[in-house]
């Protein structure tokens, strides 16, 4: 029997892509689709063009807070990636205090109404420090209070394989009487893997119909700015002349206007994109494309994501990797199929 996933906070499908497309080899240990949910309408959109295209009334376009939980369909798994506003670094880091910190408790509601075999959910590395580390000791201990064995773990991508240095919380919940041990993966597997931008982006090449892929104008000051910069170095770095310096009190954010390193993975795909937060070819004096961002995101170019151009930079900034998630979800499929595989023990430090 397939597990079927209820997904809160579904975002674009990263999470959904991994878990469909998780294969360990045995047709009895498999992931379904059973319904989502998400706030923003194009999300929705691009969820159900590419993960459920035969079901589209299964993605429900709702505020969470306001979504009727009990007219769902049964589930066996559940994943939530809940909102990180409020624990990630860039922001002002307000952790419970903000609007979005208490959404976790949509997970744990939805845990004790369907009772999963198993969940995961996912946040960013901010989350640790949030409230002086009480949020994040409050959402564990809740977690654990609905009955699981939760292992938390902070996974940075980058060691998976994954073009981009993307470092996220990752909490993998078995339910307390079904005997299964999850156990994080290793990243030994992945070690001589190129996970370079470069590779990522060009080979192979991008068709030159792919879907999102129309390229940002760039005004001339941005563009003499990019040739100013090396790759690898921001704004700040950088020799610049005098008139194409930031004026910026304080700020001195290492994205802005960084250009990447063609031999590194990507640093972290955001969804930000003004002021100079756009990530930066390499070579030529340009923002990425939406379609380059989505392949340092490990969407395959066949997934079209809808909406606006700004809200598809959107979509792709706050997506788990694809290829990140396939790796997890195995991992769990393996621990319910009794098979073994490397794994490392968890660690949510740095």
């Amino acid at each position: 029997m397939p597990y079927r996933l209820g997904e809160l906070f579904c975002g674009p499908g990263g999470i959904a892509w991994g878990a469909l497309h998780a294969d360990i080899g045995n047709p009895e240990y498999t992931i379904v689709h059973q319904w989502a949910n998400d706030y923003d309408a194009s999300t929705c959109d691009t969820y159900r063009y590419n993960i459920c295209p035969d079901a589209p009334q299964t993605v429900y376009h709702e505020d969470i807070r306001k979504l009727d939980m009990s007219k769902l369909a049964p589930i066996d798994a559940l994943a939530f990636g809940f909102p990180c506003n409020d624990y990630s670094v860039v922001g002002e880091q307000k952790g419970m205090d903000g609007v979005y910190g208490p959404l976790y408790s949509y997970g744990v509601a939805a845990l004790k109404l369907f009772k999963p075999q198993w969940f995961l959910a996912e946040n960013v590395g901010g989350l640790r420090n949030a409230n002086e580390g009480r949020a994040f000791t409050k959402i564990l201990t809740e977690l654990r209070e609905t009955g699981y064995t939760i292992t938390p773990h902070l996974y940075k991508f980058e060691e998976y394989g994954i073009p981009q240095a993307r470092h996220r919380i990752i909490i993998v919940g078995v339910r307390n009487d079904i005997d299964v041990t999850f156990r994080v993966p290793s990243v030994e597997p992945y070690k001589g893997i190129d996970n370079s931008c470069r590779t990522a982006i060009e080979n192979p090449p991008i068709p030159e119909n792919a879907p999102n892929n129309e390229r940002t104008r760039q005004s001339e000051m941005v563009i003499r700015r990019l040739q100013h910069i090396l790759p690898g170095q921001n704004a700040f770095t950088a020799d610049l002349p005098e008139d194409l310096q930031l004026n910026i009190k304080g700020a001195r954010i290492s994205q802005i206007y960084k250009r990447l390193d063609p031999d590194k993975p990507s640093y972290t795909v955001t969804g930000s994109g003004g002021g100079g937060t756009h990530i930066y070819h390499w070579e030529e004096p340009r923002a990425l494309t939406n379609r380059e961002r989505a392949r340092l995101q490990t969407f395959p170019d066949t997934y079209v994501f809808q909406g606006s151009k700004e809200s598809v930079r959107k979509q792709i900034g706050m997506a788990v990797p694809c290829r990140g998630a396939q790796i997890i979800f195995e991992a769990i499929l393996k621990s319910f199929a009794g098979i073994e595989y490397p794994y490392t023990e968890a660690n949510i430090n740095e």
